[in-house]
């Protein structure tokens, strides 16, 4: 099994958050299998033609800007990611020509369509440490803005990169991504995306069946398809399945991942991660302690320094003021002694002449 190091990210931060807290339910050693009965959707990628009647489904549903024109091929250019305003977006891929194909031709061209998976064990929820996020029953990954701190580590915990964050929007900016038409879902309608495609190559229903409709698609022709159905292991699945007939790396799905659901693998990544957490954060304490230990003995160093270096001013100068007084005093004393001479030697002088 090889993990990115972005997967490693991800799983640190979802060990740190699981061990911290003990409270993210989809972090927990038991593996869950999902609802029963959740919906989903199964993307055929044989069936797609890249109209991108999906991407205007979706914008007009979530009442988003409309997307680049669907009549251009020039949004194929480039491999294009969802973000706040695209909630799904198509890609194209070139796929490596077999069976005598030329490169361009259309069996050598495949579309996919890319939003979130809604994992049956999201990332997003067992790294929001505020609870933003819900994985609910019927399969779509609840938000919850109300509660959202905006720390985006959904975010960058995503192994499918299908979060983004309104970075344009300074006052109330949310996390978006696709919510899979859970409104319509309640109230008994497709998801937009679903309904909007012309060629049937996006199937909503319970996702049990789903898997069912792939298998048996699969086995019916098995030259069209590859022998797996994408999300429904992954990571401990997802509501959103792939069905293709190429290597899943070629249209830009991660291969060989495990079964195991990130959250889990986030917990064997950091099995020391309460070690981590009682001895660090003490271990800072401690340094902090220290420096301000070490702070407040130089502050008295320094005051008891300044006061010694007060006292023997004072000192010395007591010192200078009693040696002035000293002297002052001997001056006094001479000088009155010289006085008393000059006025005696002037008696005696008056005297003589006197006589």
């Amino acid at each position: 099994m090889t993990i990115s190091r972005r997967g490693f990210l991800g799983g640190a931060g979802l060990g740190a958050v699981a061990a911290a807290s003990g409270t993210a339910s989809a972090a927990g050693g038991k593996h869950f299998k999902g609802h029963p009965g959740s919906y989903g959707l199964l993307h055929d990628t044989t069936l797609c033609v890249g109209c991108r009647s999906c991407e205007v489904a979706c914008a007009e549903v979530n009442d988003l800007p409309a997307p680049a024109p669907v009549d251009t091929e020039e949004v194929f250019d480039e491999a294009r990611r969802t973000t706040a305003t695209e909630l799904t977006v198509v890609n194209r891929y070139q796929v490596p020509e077999a069976d005598g194909k030329e490169a361009g031709d259309a069996a050598s061209v495949v579309y996919r369509k890319q939003q979130c998976m809604h994992c049956n064990e999201p990332c997003c929820v067992a790294v929001c440490l505020v609870g933003a996020f819900e994985k609910t029953p019927e399969g779509p990954v609840l938000y919850h803005e109300d509660l959202c701190m905006g720390c985006r580590y959904c975010v960058m915990a995503c192994p499918y990169y299908a979060l983004s964050y309104e970075y344009d929007n300074p006052l109330t900016p949310e996390v978006m991504r696709c919510t899979m038409c859970r409104d319509r879902i309640l109230e008994g309608k497709l998801p937009g995306c679903a309904e909007a495609c012309p060629n049937g190559a996006i199937t909503f229903g319970r996702r049990e069946d789903l898997i069912k409709l792939a298998r048996n698609r699969i086995a019916k022709t098995p030259d069209r398809y590859l022998d797996h159905i994408f999300g429904e292991h992954e990571y401990g699945g997802t509501s959103w399945l792939v069905l293709a007939g190429t290597d899943f790396a070629n249209i830009g799905l991660p291969e060989d991942l495990p079964p195991t659901p990130l959250p889990e693998i986030g917990t064997a990544y950091l099995g020391v991660v309460p070690l981590i957490i009682t001895i660090y954060p003490g271990l800072l304490g401690g340094i902090y302690a220290f420096t301000k230990r070490k702070d407040k003995l130089a502050k008295e160093e320094r005051d008891q320094a300044v006061a010694e270096a007060r006292a023997a001013a004072e000192e010395q100068t007591r010192d200078k003021l009693t040696e002035a007084n000293k002297r002052a005093k001997r001056d006094q004393e001479r000088a009155v002694e010289t006085a008393v001479k000059k006025a005696l030697a002037e008696a005696a002088k008056e005297q003589g002449g006197a006589s």
